[in-house]
Order: structure tokens, then sequence, then C-alpha cells
């Protein structure tokens, strides 16, 4: 069976980065999910949670990547 380590907080370092380098802030990101606050975003910021598939096809969009660029594995 095929498995994929995730590693969490490096996901979230990489969406912060990713972020910033796109110079887009908590707000944008939160408006273009239609997040209400950016608890959310936060939380996959210091890598407490993951994004899931939907949020994280809009995040690749937005970022003008890909999903495989988003997540990284350990």
């Amino acid at each position: 069976m095929l498995r994929i380590d995730i590693d969490m907080e490096a996901t979230g370092k990489n969406i912060k980065h990713i972020a910033k380098e796109r110079k887009l802030k908590t707000a944008d990101i939160q408006k273009a999910l239609g997040f209400n606050t950016p608890q959310s975003i936060y939380k996959w910021y210091r890598g407490l949670a993951l994004p899931t598939i939907d949020n994280l096809v809009i995040l690749a969009e937005l970022f003008d990547t890909t999903i495989d660029d988003i997540i990284k594995r350990r």
C-alpha cells in the first residue's frame, strides 16, 4: 500500500512563504477561500492543520503553482 507522509509543519511554512512571495496577505487568502475568519489559515501556517483538497486546489490556482509544490513530504 502506498503511503504519503505529509509534513504538516513544513507545508504550513511553505504556504506562508509562497503567499509572501506572491505578496498575498492572509486576508487575501481568506477572501479567495470564502472564509469568515482567518483561523484555519493561521492553523496551516503553524502546521496544526492541513488545507482540504478543495482548498488546496484554490490555493494552487491563487499561487499560480501546483498542489505538489505546496505540499511538503517527509
